[in-house]
């Protein structure tokens, strides 16, 4: 996850409505409240963006996420103004883009964006080198310099070896990686990506996000992505954007938008995502409570309370021994005094930003987790039980918007 900074684009309050008369009735019925369906039968124009507003910041990858007809892909068209928008503002690093006319506004869409696209918009004609470099083309940079930048690119994405091939002879797979290539070439400040990934099969699908978050690590843009999988958004997004019928439902992390669902909406999404890709241990360990070899054994007991068990630190504060109250009552039982005698040393450890599927089988084994931060020092424990109630909250919290929509 990024560091939340600088807000970079900024939609706030935006009305987009398709039809011959955007601003005259049906931008006032809109204002007023009505939805997107009953707009339509109206006035026969269509709500395309309903008072939306949301930030991006720099270098975050900020997911908008919708099904068909929520939104979502004229959102980011209003970024680079391929869309005028009826009412509202759309700020890109300090400019108000829906004011840019012209060469204006293709000078400040160069400058500062790529766009990757669904279909890969390549030039059956042209090398992998030429379409990688045509924009720089475009903007009359030198061969050379136009050149470098591309082999740069195509390095980033792997297919640096490909340069002399055609389209035609790359996989799907390959072609989008150029794509991604071309945009990356102007080195721009901005990634927009729309459904940039939807074409591809699942698995190619899958080895893309995870390209495309390698390279998110070492050049650090900002992107805004947009895509119908909830998987996918939960997935590369350092926060998400839900929309439906040109609303924003919810914005939040991926582990707020799976764990704290503002609506049935929401929460009928999230019910058939893998919450163990997502939430992360941080999210559900309890803080430790580290107990002593000092102290009597029922002294141990008593400071383990309801927990199934606690830790022994060394003097760096790193766990060396597990002392669960299974282990310690049978002791107790059998005349031991002591800690030492019912201590183990045959516990898992995890990290705080593991995700809940790492732990699956070390929790299979009924014991306490210690969590460790990158020192090896004890900074939470896990316990298995934990793990299946914060697995089941989110069936909870859709039962209790089922029984309001029904009350």
């Amino acid at each position: 996850m990024v560091e939340m900074g600088e807000e970079i684009i900024v939609l706030d309050e935006v009305y987009k409505i398709f039809g011959p008369q955007p601003r005259g009735r049906a931008f006032d019925l809109a204002r007023s409240g009505m939805g997107k369906n009953r707009l339509q039968a109206v006035t026969g124009h269509v709500l395309g963006l309903n008072n939306v507003s949301f930030s991006v910041n720099k270098g975050e990858i900020f997911v908008v996420m919708g099904l068909s007809g929520s939104g979502k892909s004229t959102a980011i068209r209003t970024v680079n103004k391929l869309f005028d928008i009826t009412y509202g503002t759309v700020n890109v690093d300090g400019t108000d883009v829906q004011q840019l006319e012209g060469s204006d506004l293709q000078a400040f869409r160069r400058q500062y964006m790529g766009m990757v696209f669904q279909h890969f918009a390549l030039f059956p004609h042209r090398k992998v080198i030429d379409n990688v470099s045509y924009g720089l083309k475009v903007q009359g940079i030198a061969r050379q310099a136009r050149e470098d930048a591309a082999m740069r690119s195509l390095a980033l994405v792997g297919l640096d070896t490909y340069a002399q091939s055609f389209p035609s002879e790359l996989s799907g797979g390959m072609q989008q990686r150029v794509g991604l290539a071309r945009a990356l070439a102007s080195d721009p400040d901005i990634l927009l990506m729309d459904e940039a990934f939807s074409a591809l099969d699942p698995l190619i699908r899958r080895q893309m996000q995870d390209e495309m978050m390698e390279i998110q690590g070492e050049l650090h843009k900002t992107i805004l992505f947009i895509t119908h999988d909830l998987n996918e958004a939960l997935r590369i997004g350092d926060r998400v954007c839900i929309m439906k019928d040109g609303a924003v439902v919810q914005i939040g992390t991926p582990e707020e938008i799976l764990t704290q669902p503002a609506t049935g909406y929401v929460a009928e999404f999230v019910q058939d995502v893998d919450q163990g890709r997502v939430i992360q241990v941080h999210e559900v360990m309890q803080q430790p409570a580290p107990v002593s070899t000092d102290v009597s054994l029922a002294e141990a007991l008593s400071k383990i309370g309801d927990r199934s068990g606690a830790f022994v630190v060394d003097d760096s504060g790193s766990p060396t021994h597990l002392l669960t109250s299974e282990d310690g009552i049978r002791a107790a039982s059998m005349g031991t005094a002591e800690v030492t005698p019912a201590l183990r040393s045959d516990f898992d450890r995890c990290a705080p930003s593991d995700c809940l599927n790492t732990v699956y089988a070390a929790a299979g084994r009924g014991l306490p987790i210690a969590v460790c931060d990158d020192s090896g020092a004890l900074v939470g424990n896990l316990d298995p039980t934990q793990i299946m109630e914060e697995m089941g909250r989110v069936e909870h919290l859709i039962d209790h918007f089922e029984r309001e929509v029904f009350m």
